[in-house]
């Protein structure tokens, strides 16, 4: 049995109910929410407890901020261990980034305009959540699209000392994506695990594709009316 195949009986195992989701108005969107302009994403080891408790700029209206934890050299007995993703280290080989002792920021501009992504997700459901990215050009595109699906919990001020908000990234699926949607939900759909002790209210899902130059065509952000904002 092909991979394709396999992925695509997979997910119409544990994504059937996506259409009743719809119908119960539980399926959360990006639908109406204002298009981003900036991709900023701040890498923080887990070895420094300090970095998540010092303060950092109000982003600019129109940023969608996203916060990576790294694994860090002291393993499991980093502060910060508990909430430290591998995936972290894939998005810095994909940005040609070398980790950070500390911490670092990084903002790309989202192009918009003739591209324009959608993403949506359903309720937890036995410990995952269906997610998809829907990718949208009205120009052809040539070069290879890769689409990321970030799921993430939006955490308060306060959270753990922190004194701003974080949008702390849980689980990450990135793909090669083609140009237009052959599948029925979307050219990037899955369902996404969701790791123990994270609250079902303050999750949400971040998308974006990015061209083989590593430029942001488009992003996008879920909302649920249970969720923080």
């Amino acid at each position: 049995m092909s991979t394709p195949l396999r992925r695509s009986i997979a997910c119409l195992v544990l994504l059937p109910p996506l259409a009743a989701w719809a119908q119960a108005g539980a399926l959360c969107t990006s639908d109406g929410q204002s298009t981003p302009r900036v991709l900023r994403e701040r890498f923080i080891s887990a070895d420094c407890e300090a970095c998540w408790r010092e303060p950092t700029p109000t982003p600019p209206s129109g940023t969608l901020v996203l916060d990576w934890v790294l694994a860090g050299t002291q393993g499991d007995d980093a502060p910060l261990a508990a909430v430290a993703r591998r995936e972290s280290l894939e998005r810095l080989e994909a940005l040609r980034q070398p980790a950070p002792n500390k911490r670092m920021q990084l903002s790309n501009q989202v192009h918009g305009g003739r591209y324009h992504v959608r993403v949506s997700r359903g309720p937890v459901m036995n410990g995952y959540a269906g997610a998809s990215l829907t990718f949208k050009s009205r120009a052809p595109v040539k070069q290879p699209l890769t689409g990321w699906l970030a799921l993430v919990e939006l955490l308060p001020a306060g959270t753990e000392g922190s004194p701003v908000p974080r949008v702390l990234m849980r689980n990450l699926l990135s793909e090669p994506i083609a140009p237009r949607a052959t599948e029925p939900m979307g050219q990037l759909w899955r369902p996404m695990n969701v790791p123990e002790g994270v609250d079902p209210e303050r999750l949400q899902l971040l998308g974006w594709v990015s061209d083989a130059r590593g430029r942001v065509l488009a992003a996008a952000q879920s909302r649920c009316d249970g969720a923080d904002r």
